[in-house]
């Protein structure tokens, strides 16, 4: 799956997905979902698609698109595998953003913490706003049975 979180003027977007399939009722990116077979070793086309379905936004309402983690996680014999991107959001788009997903909500980077997440999500969210914003990596974020371990992934 790909995930992508939206920030503009100090605050994030989150969506309060509802009916979802993997994830529902929990506050989540901004927009996401799973890959098409066409996207499988192309995590960017992906997240820009469901962008586009969810939001009708397009990689130029964007500005510092990247991929930041690339979560692993095993759950009951099945490895599910994240891959987060964050952006800022071009001025003249935030206040007239709806999803069909579910609810969206702007949040004060302050109070992120606050709203119930999915356990991927939680970890990685928390490491972003305390590590991950103040640098240019890409992380692995991996799940030991309890918490979560970040790797930086450097080009070898």
């Amino acid at each position: 799956m790909t995930g992508i979180y939206l920030s503009c003027n100090g605050q994030m977007l989150l969506l309060y997905r509802q009916g979802g399939r993997v994830v529902s009722d929990q506050w989540v990116a901004s927009a996401g979902g799973h890959f098409e077979k066409d996207e499988l070793n192309d995590p960017k086309a992906c997240v820009l698609r469901e962008l586009r379905e969810e939001l009708g936004l397009a990689e130029e309402d964007l500005s510092d698109l990247k991929m930041r983690y690339i979560g692993l996680r095993n759950v009951n014999r099945e490895i599910r595998q994240n891959y987060y991107f964050f952006a800022d959001l071009k001025s003249g788009h935030d206040s007239l953003l709806s999803s069909n997903e579910g609810k969206c909500r702007w949040v004060d980077d302050a109070d992120i913490m606050n709203y119930d997440m999915p356990l991927t999500a939680r970890y990685v969210m928390e490491h972003y706003l305390k590590v991950g914003r103040y640098t240019d990596e890409l992380y692995a974020a991996v799940s030991d049975g309890q918490g979560f371990q970040f790797i930086p992934l450097r080009e070898a």
